[in-house]
């Protein structure tokens, strides 16, 4: 059965910027599985994502391009 949990929020820093994310914590262990494969920070993978998603032709808001980034196939674009 699936680990059912409600959203948690985290600041990350982006480009000199803080902003808050609210993921579940699902996504955040992912998140953060990428960020050791690739040998970065969080933060800078969520930085690598916010500018691929901001060069998309109707950008999605970044919780939402996290989710997706994490199911696509193409991972290894933005790095």
């Amino acid at each position: 059965m699936a680990d059912y949990a409600p959203p948690k929020k985290r600041s990350v820093l982006i480009a000199g910027h803080q902003t808050s994310i609210s993921l579940e914590p699902i996504f955040w262990s992912a998140l953060e599985t990428e960020a050791r494969k690739r040998g970065c920070a969080v933060n800078a993978l969520v930085a690598q994502i916010d500018v691929a998603r901001l060069d998309a032709k109707e950008p999605p808001n970044l919780t939402s391009a996290i989710r997706q980034w994490l199911f696509s196939d193409g991972r290894g674009s933005t790095g």
